[in-house]
């Protein structure tokens, strides 16, 4: 039996798991909740072994809560589902420490399926279409090529740095991080920060927040 906790703000998709997990006797929802800072108590109280989260949670970030509980439970399996079908947000959930990825609309034997591996699996990561994802990756990143250099001031400016700051976090003049930054512009067919930004997180560029440990 996959003991299972489902995390989502949606009440009909937490009743619609629930019925689910009825229909399948191999998995049982032992808990549920639609909020994310009731959610680790729920975890340490029921001891799941499958946690399934939804991206976006009313009260904070559903990636945010599969990173913390990845860190706090190495090897409890963790299934992102959403309704957001990108490639960003799979990789996103990658990067965070789901052990799957699952869109709302799939099939039934498809969210089975990703229960099922994360019971058996937490630490690796499945999700249909990962392949193609991977290829559009490469394609993006042989498109744009950008420099190591040039990732790292990106990934600055996505958190809020002004080029000076950017200067002194790398060690460069102001001048250069300049010339950095209109390069990006340039790569990126943009004309502003935001444009770039916007650009490099649908192309999987650089990820929404930091990873940890950067």
């Amino acid at each position: 039996m996959i003991r299972t906790v489902v995390i989502d703000s949606d009440t009909l998709t937490r009743y619609g798991l629930s019925m689910l997990a009825g229909a399948h006797p191999d998995v049982e929802v032992v808990g549920e909740t639609g909020s994310a800072v009731e959610a680790a108590e729920l975890v340490e109280r029921a001891r799941p072994d499958v946690v399934v989260i939804d991206v976006e949670l009313a009260d904070g970030s559903g990636l945010a809560l599969v990173r913390a509980l990845r860190d706090r439970y190495a090897h409890l399996g963790i299934v992102v589902m959403t309704s957001l079908d990108t490639d960003d947000v799979l990789f996103r959930a990658l990067d965070h420490g789901a052990s799957a990825f699952v869109v709302k609309t799939a099939p039934v034997v498809e969210v089975l399926g990703a229960i099922r591996h994360a019971a058996v699996a937490a630490t690796s990561f499945t999700a249909t279409g990962l392949l193609d994802a991977l290829t559009r990756r490469r394609e993006q990143e042989t498109r744009f090529a950008l420099s190591p250099r040039e990732r790292q001031v990106l990934t600055l400016l996505r958190d809020g740095m002004s080029i000076p700051e950017i200067a002194g976090s790398i060690h460069i003049s102001k001048s250069t991080a300049k010339t950095y930054v209109a390069r990006l512009y340039d790569k990126l067919g943009a004309s502003s920060r935001a444009q770039a930004l916007v650009t490099a997180l649908r192309t999987g560029l650089i990820d929404y927040e930091p990873t940890p440990g950067s």
